[in-house]
């Protein structure tokens, strides 16, 4: 079979005034971003809402991960195949993942959005933009340490006019960013030589971790992104009380940055279904899910709309309904969960045949399915099909999903076939979003932190929480701005339901560490680092950088 890259390159992309055309947009709500992509304006996000919206998660992955968005792409294309209108909507792939191990999020095989090393490889440059205002944030405060510093309070105010905000360079909360995995900038000391002080510790954390980004992807509009941006905590001052991007002055020029960056861009799939791309928030570390402002773009044209959140659906699909759903009050009609024989063997956590693998490994997918109905949404099974897949194994998967409740369960063939291989599936997801549904939360708004912690503790199987002296004092701090009761936004291991990687299945009577918490009071969330998780990745020992390379004709070749 052809690489991904190689069925990219003969594709037949259409100009993107084309697909604009078919999306139902006039000349006035877009702008040509190449021959290949487009900006769409907010202006078309102000239509009524008419399509049904469709949420695709998976079971626990792989490092490699388990065809999520080759299935989001295929289920579009086959949507599109049936007659309906139907558009994907996506997150932008940061560039960490695509040197790393994991490759790029285009989709793959007959089942991707193209040109893919355009989607790849900066795109319209949004990430940068994230990256970009989210450093000036991190030089505007030390800028202001040092010449507060130098002059002394007094001074300083005598020669800006400006109150002096008596940042405390120990409890400086805004750690910069960069859209490369590099374990060795997660710690680091800023103002070393002379004149460059005061000394203070920090870090580096992936772009996709950003608050900025998060903001990105939860905002509604132009004003509300700048409100957002406003309100973030860049530090503390030295009498306790939080300095915020409006009171260090920044935020306007971190919102002009941004300013491009707020419009979706849109793109094209193989078959020619269009896709919006738009943030790029990761979901082991961050609330994993692509924009509102896309959603609201993609439902105002479309009959159906098909949405990711990132990894499991402990993870990014938790958030969707959380945390994303919370914020833009819009309930998904159903819910695809991808999973592969693949993933059940490896999420077994035995040795065996196949056959004792299969069936230790469905307790993951299980609980998986249970997370998902347990939201009131009518659930449809999507088996990513293989090469080497057995049809024993196959069949006999699909009998157990439908047995163990699923509304459907289908065998998906998009990565080899594209939109016929998905045919199958986007059927009978065409029928759930017309079946009764009851979306609800998790929890409710008004649980305090500890019950709403404990509700998705329980959730995930914990018998019990811990916080640490670290994770208790980042509470009293949240606790005493008011902002206690905010959505929490887990990360934790996405290799594991549980924070532990080494849990396989569905572990349960463990106990959740909770080892930090940080207020994201823009995006407005409370994130509960777990376990071990990290928010800047290292590279492996292999990493995909190693293939990646351009030839004679300027073509990039070895791109995943």
């Amino acid at each position: 079979m052809l690489t991904d890259m190689e069925i990219s390159r003969q594709a037949n992309v259409r100009p993107i005034g084309w697909i604009a055309d078919d999306f139902g947009l006039g000349k006035h709500l877009w702008r040509e971003a190449g021959h290949a992509m487009a900006k769409i304006s907010l202006e078309a996000a102000r239509a009524p809402l008419r399509g049904k919206l469709v949420i695709v998660t998976a079971v626990t992955p792989t490092p490699h991960g388990e065809g999520k968005t080759v299935t989001t792409i295929g289920l579009t294309q086959g949507l599109h195949l049936l007659g309906h209108k139907a558009c994907a909507c996506i997150r932008q792939p940061s560039l960490g993942p695509v040197f790393g191990v994991k490759g790029g999020a285009a989709g793959g095989g007959y089942a991707q959005v193209v040109p893919m090393e355009v989607m790849n490889l900066h795109m319209t440059g949004d990430i940068h933009a994230v990256t970009s205002a989210h450093n000036l944030a991190a030089a505007a405060i030390d800028a202001r340490l040092f010449h507060e510093t130098r002059l002394g309070p007094e001074a300083f105010s005598a020669k800006t006019g400006m109150p002096a905000l008596n940042i405390d360079p120990e409890r400086i909360l805004w750690r910069r960013v960069v859209d490369h995995n590099d374990r060795s900038l997660r710690q680091i000391e800023l103002g070393l030589g002379d004149n460059n002080g005061p000394v203070h510790g920090g870090g580096f954390d992936i772009t996709a971790a950003s608050e900025l980004m998060a903001i990105l992807a939860l905002c509604e509009n132009i004003a509300d992104m700048r409100a957002r941006i406003g309100r973030v905590i860049l530090a503390m001052g030295r009498d306790g009380k939080p300095i915020s991007a409006d009171d260090l002055g920044v935020a306007g020029a971190m919102t002009a940055i941004m300013r491009d960056a707020i419009e979706p861009t849109l793109m094209q799939t193989l078959s020619g279904a269009p896709c919006l791309v738009h943030a790029g928030p990761f979901a082991n570390i961050a609330h994993g899910n692509s924009s509102i402002i896309a959603d609201r773009v993609a439902l105002a044209h479309h009959d159906y709309v098909v949405t990711e959140g990132g990894f499991g659906s402990d993870m990014g699909f938790e958030k969707f309904c959380n945390i994303k759903s919370r914020a833009s009050g819009i309930a998904p009609s159903a819910a695809v969960l991808v999973v592969t024989l693949k993933a059940l063997k490896a999420n077994s956590g035995v040795e065996g045949d196949d056959r004792v693998r299969l069936e230790a490994g469905f307790a993951n997918l299980h609980w998986h399915m249970q997370n998902v109905m347990g939201y009131g949404l009518p659930l449809v099974v999507a088996i990513n099909r293989f090469p080497d897949d057995a049809m024993a194994e196959l069949e006999w998967l699909k009998e157990r999903c439908l047995e163990e409740g699923a509304f459907g369960c289908e065998i998906s063939d998009a990565f080899s076939h594209g939109a016929e291989g998905a045919r199958a599936l986007a059927t009978a997801v065409a029928r759930a979003c017309d079946a009764p549904s009851n979306f609800e939360h998790l929890y409710d708004d008004q649980m305090d932190f500890g019950a709403r912690l404990m509700t998705l503790a329980e959730r995930y199987g914990a018998a019990g929480v811990s916080l640490s002296e670290e994770a208790r004092r980042d509470l009293a701090m949240i606790t005493e701005l008011g902002m206690d009761r905010l959505p929490l936004c887990m990360a934790k291991t996405p290799l594991s339901i549980s924070h532990d990687p080494a849990l396989k299945g569905a572990p349960s009577g463990f106990e959740l560490p909770v080892v930090g918490l940080r207020l994201s009071a823009g995006a407005g969330f409370i994130t509960v680092l777990t376990g071990k998780v990290m928010t800047m990745p290292g590279l492996g020992l292999m990493p995909g950088y190693l293939n990646i390379d351009v030839n004679d004709k300027g073509d990039i070749v070895g791109l995943g």
